[in-house]
Order: C-alpha cells, then structure tokens, then sequence
C-alpha cells in the first residue's frame, strides 16, 4: 500500500494486541504494582472480555494522591475513566483519529463486532505510520472557529480527494471519507453557530441530511438536501428561534462551498422544517398518493440521517415509514416505475449514447446513465425490506443476505456502481484540475478502451436491474 494510502486501513491492522487488562473489582493497590512491574502507564479494564473503563496512572495520581485518599480502600472502579471511548476493527485509522481528537484523549481501545477487546491503539502507535493525510484535516475542523477557517478546510477537502484519487485508494473508502469529513465540516459550523449567535436554542430538535448525504455516498458536485425535525409541543418562541437558525445555517453552508439545493430541499424552507407529528402527516400523505413529486420526495426522506441533535425523531420516523409501507406495495411500485424512466444510454447495437446538443454535448451524464437507478433501485427493494440504515453498499449486502438479491447479481451490481462513482469521480476531479466547476458529466474520450468496455457492461448490468425491478413491483400492471 503506498503511503498516501495507510489512513485507510483498517485499525486491526495497526493496534497493538497485547492489552493489560483489569476487573473493576480489583483492589487498586494490585493494580497499580502491576502497571509498575509491567512498565506500562495504563490498564483496560473488562466485564466479561468487554471494555467498560480505562486505568491511568495520571488517575492514580490525580484522583488519588492529589485528593488525598487511601489507596488501599479503593477499587478499580472508583477511579477508572469510563465509559470508554472505543473503535470497531474494520474502521479506519483516520476514523480512529477522529475520535481521539474529537474527545482529547490519547488511546482508544478497538473492539470486534461482538464488541470484545482485541486490541489498543494510541497516539504514539499513530506516529509510526504518520504522513501526509486527512488526520490533521479533521484535527483542524475540530479547532475552526470562523466561518472563514470552515471554507478553506472545504476547499482543502477538495484538494485531497483530488490527490487521493490518483493513488490505489478504493473508490468506496475515498466515498466513505468524503461524507465523514464533509460531516465534520457541518457539524462543526453548527457548533459554532449555536455557540455564537443562538446560545439557550432548544435542544428539542434534529438537524438531518436526506439523499445521497443521508447514504453517504457525495462525491465532489453534492449540494444541501437537508430538513429539521423538531419536537411536539415546542412553544412559538422555541419554534421561531430554530427557524432564524435553520435559515442561518443553511447560509452559512453556502458561504463555506456546499451549494444550495436547486429544487429547494432545504431546513430554511419551511415545507422542510416540520414538528415530529407534521412529518408523519406528509409522510401520510406521500405515501398515499404516489404522484411523481411525492415519489421524489419521500425518496430523498427515505434517506435521513440526524446530523446533529436528538436521533429519536430520525429512529421514530423510520419506523413510522416501516410500518407505512409494511404489505404495501402500490407505491413501492411506482417509485420502481420512476426509476425506469431513466434508461442506460445504450443503443441498439450495444453502442454508448452520449447527449446530442447543449452545453454538454457528446458527453454521459454519468449518474443519470447508470448510477440513479442502482441507488434508488436498491433502496425501493431496501424499504420493500424493512431496511432504512445505510448506504447503497450497505442495503446490497442486506438485500442479499435476505436472498432479494442472488450472490452473483449483488457482485455484479456492486462493481458496476463502484465503477460507474468512480469514473464519476475521475470526471469531476479533471474538471476542478481544468479550472470548471464539477459536474456529473463524463467525456467518454477520456476513457481508454478497457475502461469503455468496462462502462458498457457496467450499463448492461443496469439494464438487467431494472428487468428484475420491473418483473419485482409487477410494474406492468400499473400501465394495465
């Protein structure tokens, strides 16, 4: 792996296993003579193989000796730091550093998905492979404190994706790192909006990302689909003052460089702003009345995820939406209908079509051709499911495990979509290096011939899809 690449691997790669451990129940005294005999300054403390808590010897020191307690009275538990902040053995290392940034720490424990301890990683182990990366990236986000420091950091966000992409990092992770520092940027700008000009707003609420956000799946063109959800029985004065500050921070957003929503998906709007109850009526009323425009609606929603603010409401409304739509399928049926519509531009021979006229003549829209219908395909199947959580990735892996899907038509799937995002964002990285705004656009002259062939099979496995969608939701019955 190159070394742009380290922070991309995967924590257990770099931890350490060989982690000292304690109960809580443990006398101090014993534990401290063994962090003496053993030279080591900490101890993960366990219940059953998990880890609840940490014991430091600045904690010996500081909770301890400086308080004047008698150490021979106390347990483990009495002193020890918890809970403990840990990580999962398949994140990142970037990930990993967040977290110890985000809660100045200097180790995080690393835990498998049964949530057992297998190993520690701290800040010296990270400087064995420290380089250029985007750890200083989100140390510098987590420390803006103007809306000026936010806009370099995203145009600097900018600039390394467009250095990654030309190193072997996957396109699903370079993905998955964008929405994470994009994420980071915003939530910072809220703090600092909250911190600045709405001190004592009301807690009562939920800032949430919709669509491609929501998956996290932005590449370099993202613009705002976002809303608020606030609480029943908020009082006018609450409810206007989460209003100036939804219109406050969706400008605040534009200053920095996330477009706004062209079609107007935005918290300041307020058909996007809605108490919990206001957002099961409209859900109701989507869901009900599949016209073109609630289907569009209600499937960017689909995708919520809370940004910040109280996640119940994000939890309530999927599940509102589960039981909605539970032995439903009329509108499931027309929302796989929509995403028929866009048909891969193949034409009768296999040949790729390319737009005929305007500003993007003799291109592919790239998202349009191939990428949509992966996406909301997926997700229609997903909320045939039961399935709200989670990115495209994610749903697929779902959807096959619950035998929707077979194994080889997941595989398939999943490369045509890793390839159709990358050449996407292969395309918007030449563009921001020619000096033009990025866009979903590719020009296929740009592709060698291997890469053509790879994108015509790619749109061939689209094709397919949306056979089986089609014969799924028995779309033909509606056109009856």
């Amino acid at each position: 792996m190159a070394e742009d690449n380290v922070f991309f691997l995967p924590v257990k790669d770099i931890c350490r296993r060989d982690v000292a451990t304690c109960t809580q129940e443990e006398p101090l005294v014993e534990v401290a003579a063994r962090m003496r005999e053993r030279n080591i300054s900490s101890l993960v403390v366990c219940k059953e193989n998990e880890p609840v808590g940490i014991f430091t010897d600045r904690d010996l020191r500081n909770k301890v000796v400086a308080e004047g307690k008698d150490p021979n009275a106390l347990q483990v538990r009495s002193v020890m730091n918890a809970p403990l902040v840990t990580v999962g053995e398949q994140d990142f290392l970037f990930e990993a550093l967040h977290a110890m940034s985000h809660h100045g720490i200097h180790r995080v424990c690393v835990v498998d998905a049964e949530g057992r301890l297998i190993g520690i990683l701290t800040d010296s182990d990270i400087l064995r492979v420290q380089v250029q990366s985007p750890q200083k990236m989100m140390r510098d986000i987590e420390e803006a404190n103007t809306i000026e420091d936010l806009k370099n950091l995203h145009h600097q966000v900018q600039g390394l994706v467009v250095h990654l992409v030309g190193t072997r990092v996957a396109t699903s992770d370079l993905v998955r790192m964008i929405a994470h520092l994009n994420d980071r940027l915003q939530s910072r700008l809220i703090n600092l909006l909250r911190a600045q000009r709405f001190p004592g707003l009301s807690d009562r609420f939920a800032f949430v990302v919709l669509g491609s956000e929501g998956r996290g799946e932005q590449t370099l063109t993202t613009d705002q689909d976002n809303a608020i959800v606030y609480a029943d029985g908020l009082g006018r004065d609450e409810i206007r003052r989460i209003e100036d500050f939804s219109r406050s921070l969706i400008e605040a957003l534009v200053q920095i460089g996330v477009p706004a929503c062209p079609g107007g998906i935005m918290a300041k709007n307020e058909f996007w702003r809605r108490s919990l109850a206001g957002w099961k009526d409209v859900l109701d009323d989507w869901l009900a009345t599949p016209s073109p425009e609630n289907i569009l609606n209600g499937s960017m929603f689909f995708d919520i995820r809370t940004l910040h603010g109280n996640p119940t409401f994000e939890r309530t409304l999927k599940v509102h939406i589960k039981e909605h739509l539970a032995g439903e399928d009329v509108f499931l049926a027309h929302t796989a209908a929509n995403v028929l519509r866009f048909k891969p531009p193949l034409g009768l021979f296999g040949q790729i079509k390319t737009e005929k006229k305007g500003a993007h003549r003799g291109k592919l829209d790239i998202k349009k051709a191939g990428i949509f219908a992966i996406t909301e395909g997926i997700k229609v199947l997903a909320l045939q499911a039961g399935i709200l959580d989670g990115g495209t990735r994610e749903r697929m892996e779902k959807l096959l495990a619950l035998k929707v899907l077979r194994q080889e038509q997941a595989q398939d799937l999943q490369a045509s979509f890793d390839f159709l995002v990358y050449l996407r964002l292969r395309a918007q990285v030449r563009a921001i290096q020619a000096g033009r705004e990025p866009t979903n656009h590719l020009c296929l002259d740009h592709l060698n011939r291997m890469e053509k062939g790879r994108l015509k099979l790619a749109l061939e496995e689209v094709k397919s899809f949306e056979g089986y969608l089609e014969h799924h939701f028995k779309v033909n019955l509606l056109r009856s």
